[in-house]
C-alpha cells in the first residue's frame, strides 16, 4: 500500500520565490536612503537646536560665545583661556560631553564666525567629510 507523500513541487517553490522577489522589489527602494536622511536630520537638529541652545545659554550667562580657541569644549568644561567666563555655570550640554556628528566627526565651530560675524559659525562637513555642498550649517546662502 502506497502512501501519498506530501511536499511542495518545484513549480510551487518557484512561484513563492517569484512572489517574494516582486514584493521585495517594491518595498526595498522605499528604505534605501532612509539612513542617510536620518543622519542629515540628526545633524540639522544638533546644529539648529541642541548645540545652538547650549551656546545661547552660555552667551546669556557669560556675555559672549566661547572663542574659537575655547571651542565647543567650553560647553562642558569651564574654559581657562581668555576670555575666562566669570559666570560659567555649566555644563550646558545635558550629556556633559560634546556630541560628534552622525558620521563620527567633530562639529566645526568658530567665533566670531566668517558667515555669522556677529555670533558664530557651526557646521558639519556632512557625509563626505570635506567642505562641499552637502555641509550642514547654521547659516543660509542667498542665491
Amino acid at each position: 500500500m502506497r502512501t501519498k507523500q506530501q511536499g511542495f513541487t518545484m513549480i510551487e517553490i518557484l512561484l513563492v520565490v517569484i512572489i517574494i522577489s516582486v514584493l521585495a522589489a517594491m518595498i526595498v527602494p522605499n528604505f534605501v536612503g532612509k539612513g542617510q536622511k536620518a543622519r542629515l536630520s540628526a545633524a540639522k537638529a544638533d546644529i539648529e537646536s541642541n548645540l545652538t541652545l547650549a551656546l545661547d545659554m552660555y552667551e546669556l550667562e557669560n556675555g559672549t560665545y566661547p572663542s574659537t580657541e575655547q571651542g565647543l569644549k567650553a560647553l562642558v568644561v569651564k574654559p581657562q583661556s581668555s576670555p575666562v567666563p566669570e559666570d560659567w555655570s555649566g555644563p550646558y550640554l545635558k550629556k556633559k560631553k560634546i556630541p560628534t556628528d552622525p558620521w563620527g566627526r567633530e562639529y566645526q565651530y568658530s567665533a566670531p564666525g566668517v558667515k555669522n560675524p556677529e555670533s558664530y559659525d557651526l557646521f558639519s562637513f556632512g557625509p563626505d567629510g570635506v567642505e562641499s555642498d552637502d555641509d550642514i550649517t547654521n547659516w543660509y546662502e542667498i542665491e
